[in-house]
């Protein structure tokens, strides 16, 4: 395997954070009055926020400016003040990218300014050299361009680039960047689509290090 670069996506990923969020929609959706669709805020996951909006707003119409607000409130409420747990495995693999020398990135389809806060709470900012976020590209996930961009901000062919992610919009995103992809679920196991894209499927960040040090 020939990597020069390493793109991470943060949310689900590097941080924990897509159970926080989940937890938040339906608590918006309760102190609302609405109903919680599990299926659609599944769907969602790995999307930056114009798609995030399409498919809310499909489902609830013109109720979505009544629940947004209470998520978006709620949701800051949370990850703008609080560190946000990282995920296992990830300070390890990213002290071993640092020790090789493999330059790093986020690729994240948050906004950049929650984004950053997210990182300097959890310790995790210092480790890359560039944040590329959703609200920087007009297509978000799945389409490959915050993927390109990242790579092009380190100076790496998209082939040389390791690409971690754990949703299937993001791992799709990854991939048709021609990167090399490591998929690493959290709320949303794999679907059949997505497997027979033939990347890399790992339990945690723990074994995708193992399996890189061999």
């Amino acid at each position: 395997m020939k990597f020069h670069a390493a793109i991470f996506d943060m949310d689900g990923l590097l941080l924990d954070t897509e159970r926080v969020c989940k937890d938040i929609f339906q608590q918006a959706c309760k102190a609302t009055g609405h109903p919680f669709y599990e299926e659609v805020y599944l769907s969602i996951i790995g999307r930056n926020s114009a798609g995030i909006d399409a498919i809310l707003r499909d489902a609830y119409g013109d109720d979505l400016d009544i629940v947004h607000p209470e998520w978006r409130k709620r949701y800051n409420q949370v990850v703008l003040h609080q560190a946000i747990p990282v995920k296992e495995g990830a300070i390890e693999l990213l002290e071993w990218l640092k020790s090789q020398h493999i330059p790093t990135a986020v690729a994240t389809s948050t906004q950049k300014d929650v984004a950053l806060v997210k990182l300097k709470l959890a310790g995790l900012d210092h480790y890359f050299d560039n944040i590329t976020t959703g609200c920087e590209v007009s297509h978000g996930k799945p389409d490959p361009e915050i993927y390109l961009l990242a790579a092009s901000r380190l100076g790496v062919l998209p082939s040389h680039c390791l690409a971690f992610e754990d949703s299937n919009n993001g791992v799709k995103a990854a991939v048709a960047a021609n990167m090399i992809t490591y998929q690493i679920p959290d709320l949303v196991e794999p679907c059949q689509d997505v497997i027979a894209l033939g990347h890399n499927i790992q339990p945690s960040l723990s074994q995708v290090l193992q399996q890189l040090k061999k």
